[in-house]
């Protein structure tokens, strides 16, 4: 494990340069992306983040290692070209626990933290979860089954978080096509943060977004829609502690109190964010339903008009 550093503990030092560039370039170009006190909440989130992740990555680490040792199915040596098969492998893995975080509540639970700004900047990718660790490495668990190492795994996940952290941006439009054809940018995150029904649910992508391109949930960002940064329903707080645990509390009131069946309770911890048991909520779905037929209209621009008729056919 030794031969395997946890490259982000040196990351920190290029996470702070870089927020310091992109306020001095948001600055200069007028873009508002920062607020003190959200950017405070975010990097209290990420310091929280950082400590805890002392208990989770020891928690992850034996979990790895005891599927590892007792039940893999090949063993897959640490060489230059498995470096490249856990590249897509944990990109691929990534993209399914991030599709569940938003398509499961027990997941959203702690998925929501990193949402639940209203501001887009290098400090919202800080804002991360107090509470995923301890769970959400479950998505990981067929790459030691498969054989791979642990300790490869472990950095191709912190290599993925550290790729991720420069997307959060508005200093940057658009990268080159070819680069937006088959990574993620910021274009494409800005997108996964909208608050638009047009935009929920869409670009799950870690490093790569052809994943959301194979499994249909890809959004190309318009120019006539700009992106509303936040939550369908904002909670409204900078206190680090409401954040990191609203929606635990939340979803535990709507499975545990009033009259329910068994199944209805579970199901609050199973169902996509916005279900309820009476069929008064809303998914994520059903608000892009209605975005969509409110602008089947004829447009002005062409673009927008192609990009309804694909997405009705999703």
């Amino acid at each position: 494990m030794t031969e395997f550093p946890d490259i982000i503990l040196y990351a920190i030092p290029f996470f702070a340069l870089s927020m310091l560039l992109e306020i001095f370039i948001t600055t200069k170009e007028n873009i508002k992306s920062y607020q003190a006190k959200d950017a405070i909440s975010s990097i209290t989130m990420g310091l929280g983040n950082v400590f805890l992740g002392y208990f989770t990555k020891a928690l992850v680490l034996l979990s790895f290692f005891y599927v590892y040792e007792n039940f893999r199915l090949f063993t897959i040596p640490v060489v230059w070209w498995s470096f490249i098969l856990i590249f897509f492998a944990d990109d691929f893995a990534y993209y399914w626990f991030h599709r569940i975080s938003h398509e499961c509540r027990l997941f959203w639970a702690s998925h929501v933290v990193h949402h639940s700004s209203q501001h887009y900047n290098l400090s919202t990718a800080l804002r991360q979860t107090w509470s995923g660790g301890f769970y959400t490495f479950i998505f990981w668990l067929w790459l030691p089954l498969i054989g791979f190492h642990p300790g490869m795994i472990i950095l191709q996940m912190s290599i993925s978080l550290i790729y991720q952290f420069w997307i959060h941006t508005e200093a940057i439009n658009k990268m080159p096509k070819w680069f937006e054809a088959v990574f993620n940018t910021p274009s494409h995150h800005r997108v996964h943060h909208g608050s638009n029904p047009l935009y929920l649910d869409r670009n799950h992508a870690g490093i790569l977004i052809i994943w959301d391109k194979l499994f249909g949930t890809f959004q190309e960002e318009l120019e006539e829609e700009k992106v509303v940064y936040g939550l369908v329903s904002n909670i409204n707080t900078y206190n680090p502690i409401k954040i990191a645990f609203i929606e635990w509390i939340q979803m535990f009131k709507d499975a545990f109190t009033g009259r329910k069946s068994l199944k209805n309770r579970l199901l609050y911890f199973i169902k996509p964010p916005g279900w309820k048991h009476d069929g008064t909520g809303k998914l994520s779905s059903d608000l892009r339903k209605e975005w969509l037929q409110g602008n089947m209209q004829p447009q002005s621009v062409i673009k927008k008009e192609v990009f309804i008729k694909k997405a009705t056919s999703q």
